[in-house]
């Protein structure tokens, strides 16, 4: 036991994250709260850190998971993403204002970008999805509109 604590703590030290290896089946959802930084903080979404934080600088790569028939309006961030639809199909576009003509279908397996400051929105159909991105922190999120923040919506 002393010799893991040791090893972690000489990861941290280093900078460096500790092995970690999770399969779908241990992934531990927690309930749907639309929080986290990072998220578009839509009511039902959850989100997992698979590694590091968002909130502060570095590496972190997010799982987030949204349940059907959900739109996510215009928004950004302020870090450069990248981003897996890891199952269900995503509708994704780019724009300042949400467009359901400009989604493209992202099925499993679909990359896309999300750009430092370039407004993207999105949405899901008939089934759940779940996507995982990765960006360098800190990372925020500015809605195009500011109305269309749920954030400011739940207070």
């Amino acid at each position: 036991m002393l010799a893991i604590v040791v090893g972690f703590a000489a990861a941290a030290q280093n900078g460096q994250s500790p092995e970690k290896r999770i399969t779908p089946a241990e992934v531990q959802w927690p309930a749907a709260s639309g929080a986290g930084v990072g998220t578009s903080g839509v009511t039902g979404i959850q989100t997992v850190v698979l590694k590091g934080d968002p909130t502060k600088p570095g590496l972190y790569t997010l799982l987030l998971r949204l349940g059907p028939n959900n739109r996510i309006q215009a928004h950004s961030h302020r870090d450069d993403r990248v981003a897996t639809v890891v199952s269900g199909k995503w509708y994704l576009g780019y724009g300042r204002q949400f467009n359901e003509a400009a989604l493209k279908e992202l099925p499993p397996g679909s990359f896309y970008t999300e750009p430092p400051g370039v407004f993207h929105f999105a949405m899901t159909k008939a089934e759940t999805v779940t996507i995982q991105i990765t960006g360098m922190g800190p990372s925020d999120t500015v809605y195009a509109d500011p109305r269309n923040d749920p954030t400011k919506q739940q207070k």
